[in-house]
């Protein structure tokens, strides 16, 4: 299913865990208008501005999945509203700070380990937070980016 010039529904589904664990992440229709807007407002965007392919590396999670990973209880990928981010040959540090400096409007950035970007978008009220994460004696950590803010 077409969501976006260059997104299809089948990136933000496709999880190695779900299929190793036997577990159905198929979003329901409330979930799908959540990812089309995600698509729409912050992925598809971000795509025509950077010229470059995005990849998915973690779109829509059941709840299953989501605890099987070790997801927050209240995390955006269940809702359709968040999706983790790479852009192949760029640093995920600099995607970070290419969102930051664009105009593309978000309710939470997060660069999560220098690894890959968490990006997540809400119908209303998107809080506009920028976030780092680290991990100390082995508890992740989400620190405000308030430079950037």
């Amino acid at each position: 299913m077409k969501l976006s010039k260059n997104f299809e529904l089948d990136e933000f589904t496709l999880s190695q865990t779900a299929v190793r664990n036997g577990i159905e992440n198929t979003p329901n229709s409330d979930v799908i208008k959540n990812i089309i807007i995600l698509c729409v407002n912050v992925l598809q965007p971000l795509r025509n501005k950077l010229g470059e392919p995005i990849v998915i590396t973690s779109g829509y999670r059941s709840e299953k999945l989501n605890r099987i990973i070790g997801g927050a209880d209240d995390s955006q990928h269940c809702k359709g509203e968040a999706a983790d981010i790479i852009v192949p040959g760029m640093q995920a540090c600099e995607l970070y700070a290419f969102i930051l400096k664009s105009s593309i409007k978000y309710d939470q950035v997060i660069l999560e380990f220098n690894s890959w970007v968490h990006i997540s978008f809400k119908q209303r009220s998107n809080r506009h937070r920028a976030l780092l994460t680290k991990r100390i004696v082995g508890k992740i950590v989400y620190e405000e980016n308030f430079e950037t803010v």
